[in-house]
């Protein structure tokens, strides 16, 4: 199992819990929680603390997620420059909330407390790629866009 493989990897490594949940996210899209006791015993940790430093840190992610990733900067100068708006759109056009993923499994959206983009707020991240002075529209064309190539 690939998850073992990154365990063994990282299992003498000083500090290495940060990186094997990092490249366990990478390879698989998540951390899931049954792998917490492994990573506990393999690094001489808690499954506590394993679960503490995951769930601690907004980048990790317990559970599977969709094709693509749509994040809604959150931060002041977004909301000053109406993101609530574009967040309130996007969940109902999406049906989920934060931290969910449509039925079909193309889209999570994740809120995300700056995309260093402020200058251009308000702004989201459509998997690798930010995008500045969004509305409704923009990010509509953004999913259509991604959906029917």
């Amino acid at each position: 199992m690939l998850i073992q493989a990154h365990i063994q990897a990282h299992q003498h490594v000083p500090g290495g819990l940060m990186p094997l949940l990092h490249a366990i996210q990478d390879d698989i899209g998540y951390v899931p929680d049954a792998v917490y006791p492994d990573i506990a015993k393999a690094l001489a940790l808690s499954v506590a603390e394993v679960h503490g430093v995951v769930t601690f840190y907004h980048h990790f992610r317990t559970h599977p997620i969709g094709r693509h990733v749509l994040q809604i900067c959150r931060a002041e100068s977004c909301q000053a420059m109406g993101c609530g708006k574009l967040e309130a759109e996007l969940k109902s056009r999406l049906g989920v909330d934060y931290h969910q993923t449509t039925q079909d499994g193309q889209f999570t959206l994740l809120p995300v407390y700056c995309l260093g983009n402020c200058g251009c707020s308000p702004s989201v991240m459509l998997d690798d790629e930010v995008y500045g002075r969004m509305d409704t529209e923009k990010v509509s064309e953004l999913i259509d866009e991604v959906c029917h190539g």
